[in-house]
């Protein structure tokens, strides 16, 4: 079987964590052999978050900006694919007998996307209100994270093509395990037949859906900080769904159920993927990630 496994949350690093190098090791070994049944059996791309990450390292250009030329996002988005991309890569070679390969990938993007004149993806730590407004007043562009606290955001524009993709069936036809479009991947626009940079951070969600539809997987895992989708979010109403399909979950988001910043380019990019051949979408947390597999808990969608 074919499968795009989607890594967020909890398994790179959770939100109560600072973010050592000990903590992102650990996690990232703990994914793997939880995704160990999986991996051993399958043709399997892995993709990634980087939104603390690439956010962490903007920090660091800003504070050492006098002393260290300052690198625009698109090569710190390409620096945290390399990162985390080894880390899990390291990981799969050392806990399964599979070969595998990370994959720096260009994705390319519209220039014209009206996301660069309205910013909305999250990158970097949390923040309080009195911080937040410090940094709006800096120049930064600081929403409200759900309930969360406030983060920066920085463009995220729609991914439409993912360069490597020829390389990349390559690979999974010679049963090579793939690290690809971490992050998102490296967004990349076209000026006069030219590959060229530009500053954003593509939602990982979003890409990794691209990916599985152009390389015909037939299911497409989603890992993030919560055991499935729930309508009614924080509420005392709030409600599980362990089997759902696109035609519901399409009601639920014109009633405002997934927040943009929270579950919403998950269940985008779950329709997404659904509505081009796709079989079946799995939500979970990765300490249930086998159960969901075996249809036990987690979120399943269809179309």
């Amino acid at each position: 079987m074919k499968i795009v496994i989607a890594l967020g949350g909890n398994a790179l690093i959770s939100s109560k964590e600072k973010g050592t190098y000990k903590e992102l090791k650990d996690n990232i070994k703990n994914s793997i052999k939880n995704l160990k049944p999986i991996l051993n059996k399958n043709k399997v791309v892995i993709t990634h978050g980087n939104g603390r990450e690439v956010g962490v390292l903007v920090l660091q250009n800003e504070k050492t900006s006098k002393k260290i030329p300052p690198m625009p996002l698109d090569i710190l988005d390409a620096e945290t694919e390399g990162q985390l991309g080894y880390l899990i890569e390291q990981q799969i070679i050392n806990q399964t007998k599979r070969k595998a390969i990370t994959i720096l990938t260009q994705v390319q993007v519209d220039k014209k996307d009206k996301a660069f004149k309205n910013p909305t993806k999250y990158i970097g730590p949390f923040y309080n209100k009195t911080k937040a407004n410090k940094l709006t007043k800096r120049g930064y562009t600081i929403k409200k994270d759900s309930n969360r606290g406030y983060r920066r955001v920085v463009p995220s524009p729609q991914p439409k093509k993912i360069i490597p993709l020829k390389t990349i069936n390559q690979l999974l036809k010679s049963n090579t395990l793939v690290i690809a479009t971490g992050g998102g991947g490296i967004p990349v626009i076209r000026s006069k037949n030219k590959l060229k940079g530009i500053e954003a951070v593509i939602d990982k969600d979003l890409a990794s859906s691209l990916l599985a539809k152009r390389i015909g997987a037939n299911l497409f895992i989603i890992v993030t900080d919560v055991n499935g989708v729930q309508i009614n979010f924080g509420q005392k109403n709030e409600k599980h769904l362990p089997k759902t399909n696109t035609k519901i979950l399409k009601k639920y988001m014109k009633e405002n159920q997934f927040p943009a910043g929270s579950m919403g380019p998950k269940i985008i990019a779950a329709i997404n993927f659904l509505d081009k051949k796709g079989k079946k979408v799995i939500i979970t947390d990765i300490k249930n990630i086998k159960k969901a597999i075996q249809g036990k808990t987690g979120t399943i969608i269809t179309k």
